[in-house]
């Protein structure tokens, strides 16, 4: 089945796009809409491999521009296929929406057609995939689960360290040494959480830390070092894990 994610700032863009795929001839499932980039980020920071296939999304939207959003999006899940969606005739943004890691680029108002055939190409690519994960587990050595608790505590370790820089399932898998798409499934099995929000949680912490020790720290540059590059995505996550934004966790660690 496939996931996929809609992103236009135009409600009834979004609601026509959904209503379009909805007729798609294969499984299908909408994993989730968002008026802007910064919000579809946010959903899929608590996101891992698998739980989302597809994005198709507009390139002029307030908070976060469409190839701004591509570009982080594939930072955090590398396999997905994305269709830009825009208005403008103009091979210079179809050349900048490639280059960031769009699968395919399409003119407003989508063409039915084109957008199935689109899809289909995404859904085999997932199922090619599928299968060669399958035969890679099926012709490796079978892991211990002693072995997966190690691979558990490399990964990390991995991140304890390295937290500060752009980390995606790419860059561990490299690391490591195995698969990504089996690290993932087994750092989610043993630990009940995803590598992303594992790594969001140090970086969170770090930042907490950073926030009480160092008052003279402003709150983007306390973003920047723990790994994050957009202040904004920054102070909605700090909020949404710890409750409140990080310039009011600074003052009430401060007056304690």
């Amino acid at each position: 089945m496939l996931k996929v994610m809609v992103v236009d700032d135009e409600e009834h863009i979004r609601q026509g796009i959904v209503k379009i795929l909805t007729r798609y001839p294969g499984e299908l499932e909408i994993a989730g809409q968002h008026a802007n980039g910064l919000e579809a980020l946010l959903q899929i920071s608590s996101m891992d491999a698998g739980d989302l296939d597809l994005i198709l999304t507009d390139i002029e939207m307030p908070m976060m521009n469409g190839l701004d959003f591509i570009a982080q999006a594939k930072s955090k899940l590398p396999d997905l296929c994305i269709i830009m969606l825009s208005g403008y005739n103009d091979f210079e943004y179809a050349r900048r929406a490639m280059r960031a890691g769009a699968t395919d680029y399409l003119l407003k108002p989508m063409d039915k057609v084109e957008v199935f055939r689109l899809l289909a190409q995404c859904e085999e690519k997932k199922l090619a995939a599928l299968q060669h994960d399958r035969t890679q587990e099926a012709t490796s050595t079978v892991e211990v689960p002693a072995a997966e608790k190690t691979t558990v505590e490399r990964i990390r370790k991995l991140l304890v360290k390295e937290y500060c820089r752009e980390i995606d399932l790419k860059f561990i898998s490299g690391e490591i040494g195995l698969n990504a798409s089996y690290i993932s499934k087994v750092f989610s099995r043993e630990t009940g959480e995803t590598i992303t929000d594992c790594l969001n949680g140090i970086r969170i912490a770090k930042a907490k830390q950073f926030l009480r020790d160092h008052p003279g720290l402003k709150v983007y540059e306390i973003a920047h070092s723990v790994g994050y590059g957009d202040k904004i995505y920054f102070q909605k996550l700090f909020k949404r894990m710890v409750g409140v934004t990080p310039l009011e966790y600074r003052a009430g660690a401060l007056d304690s």
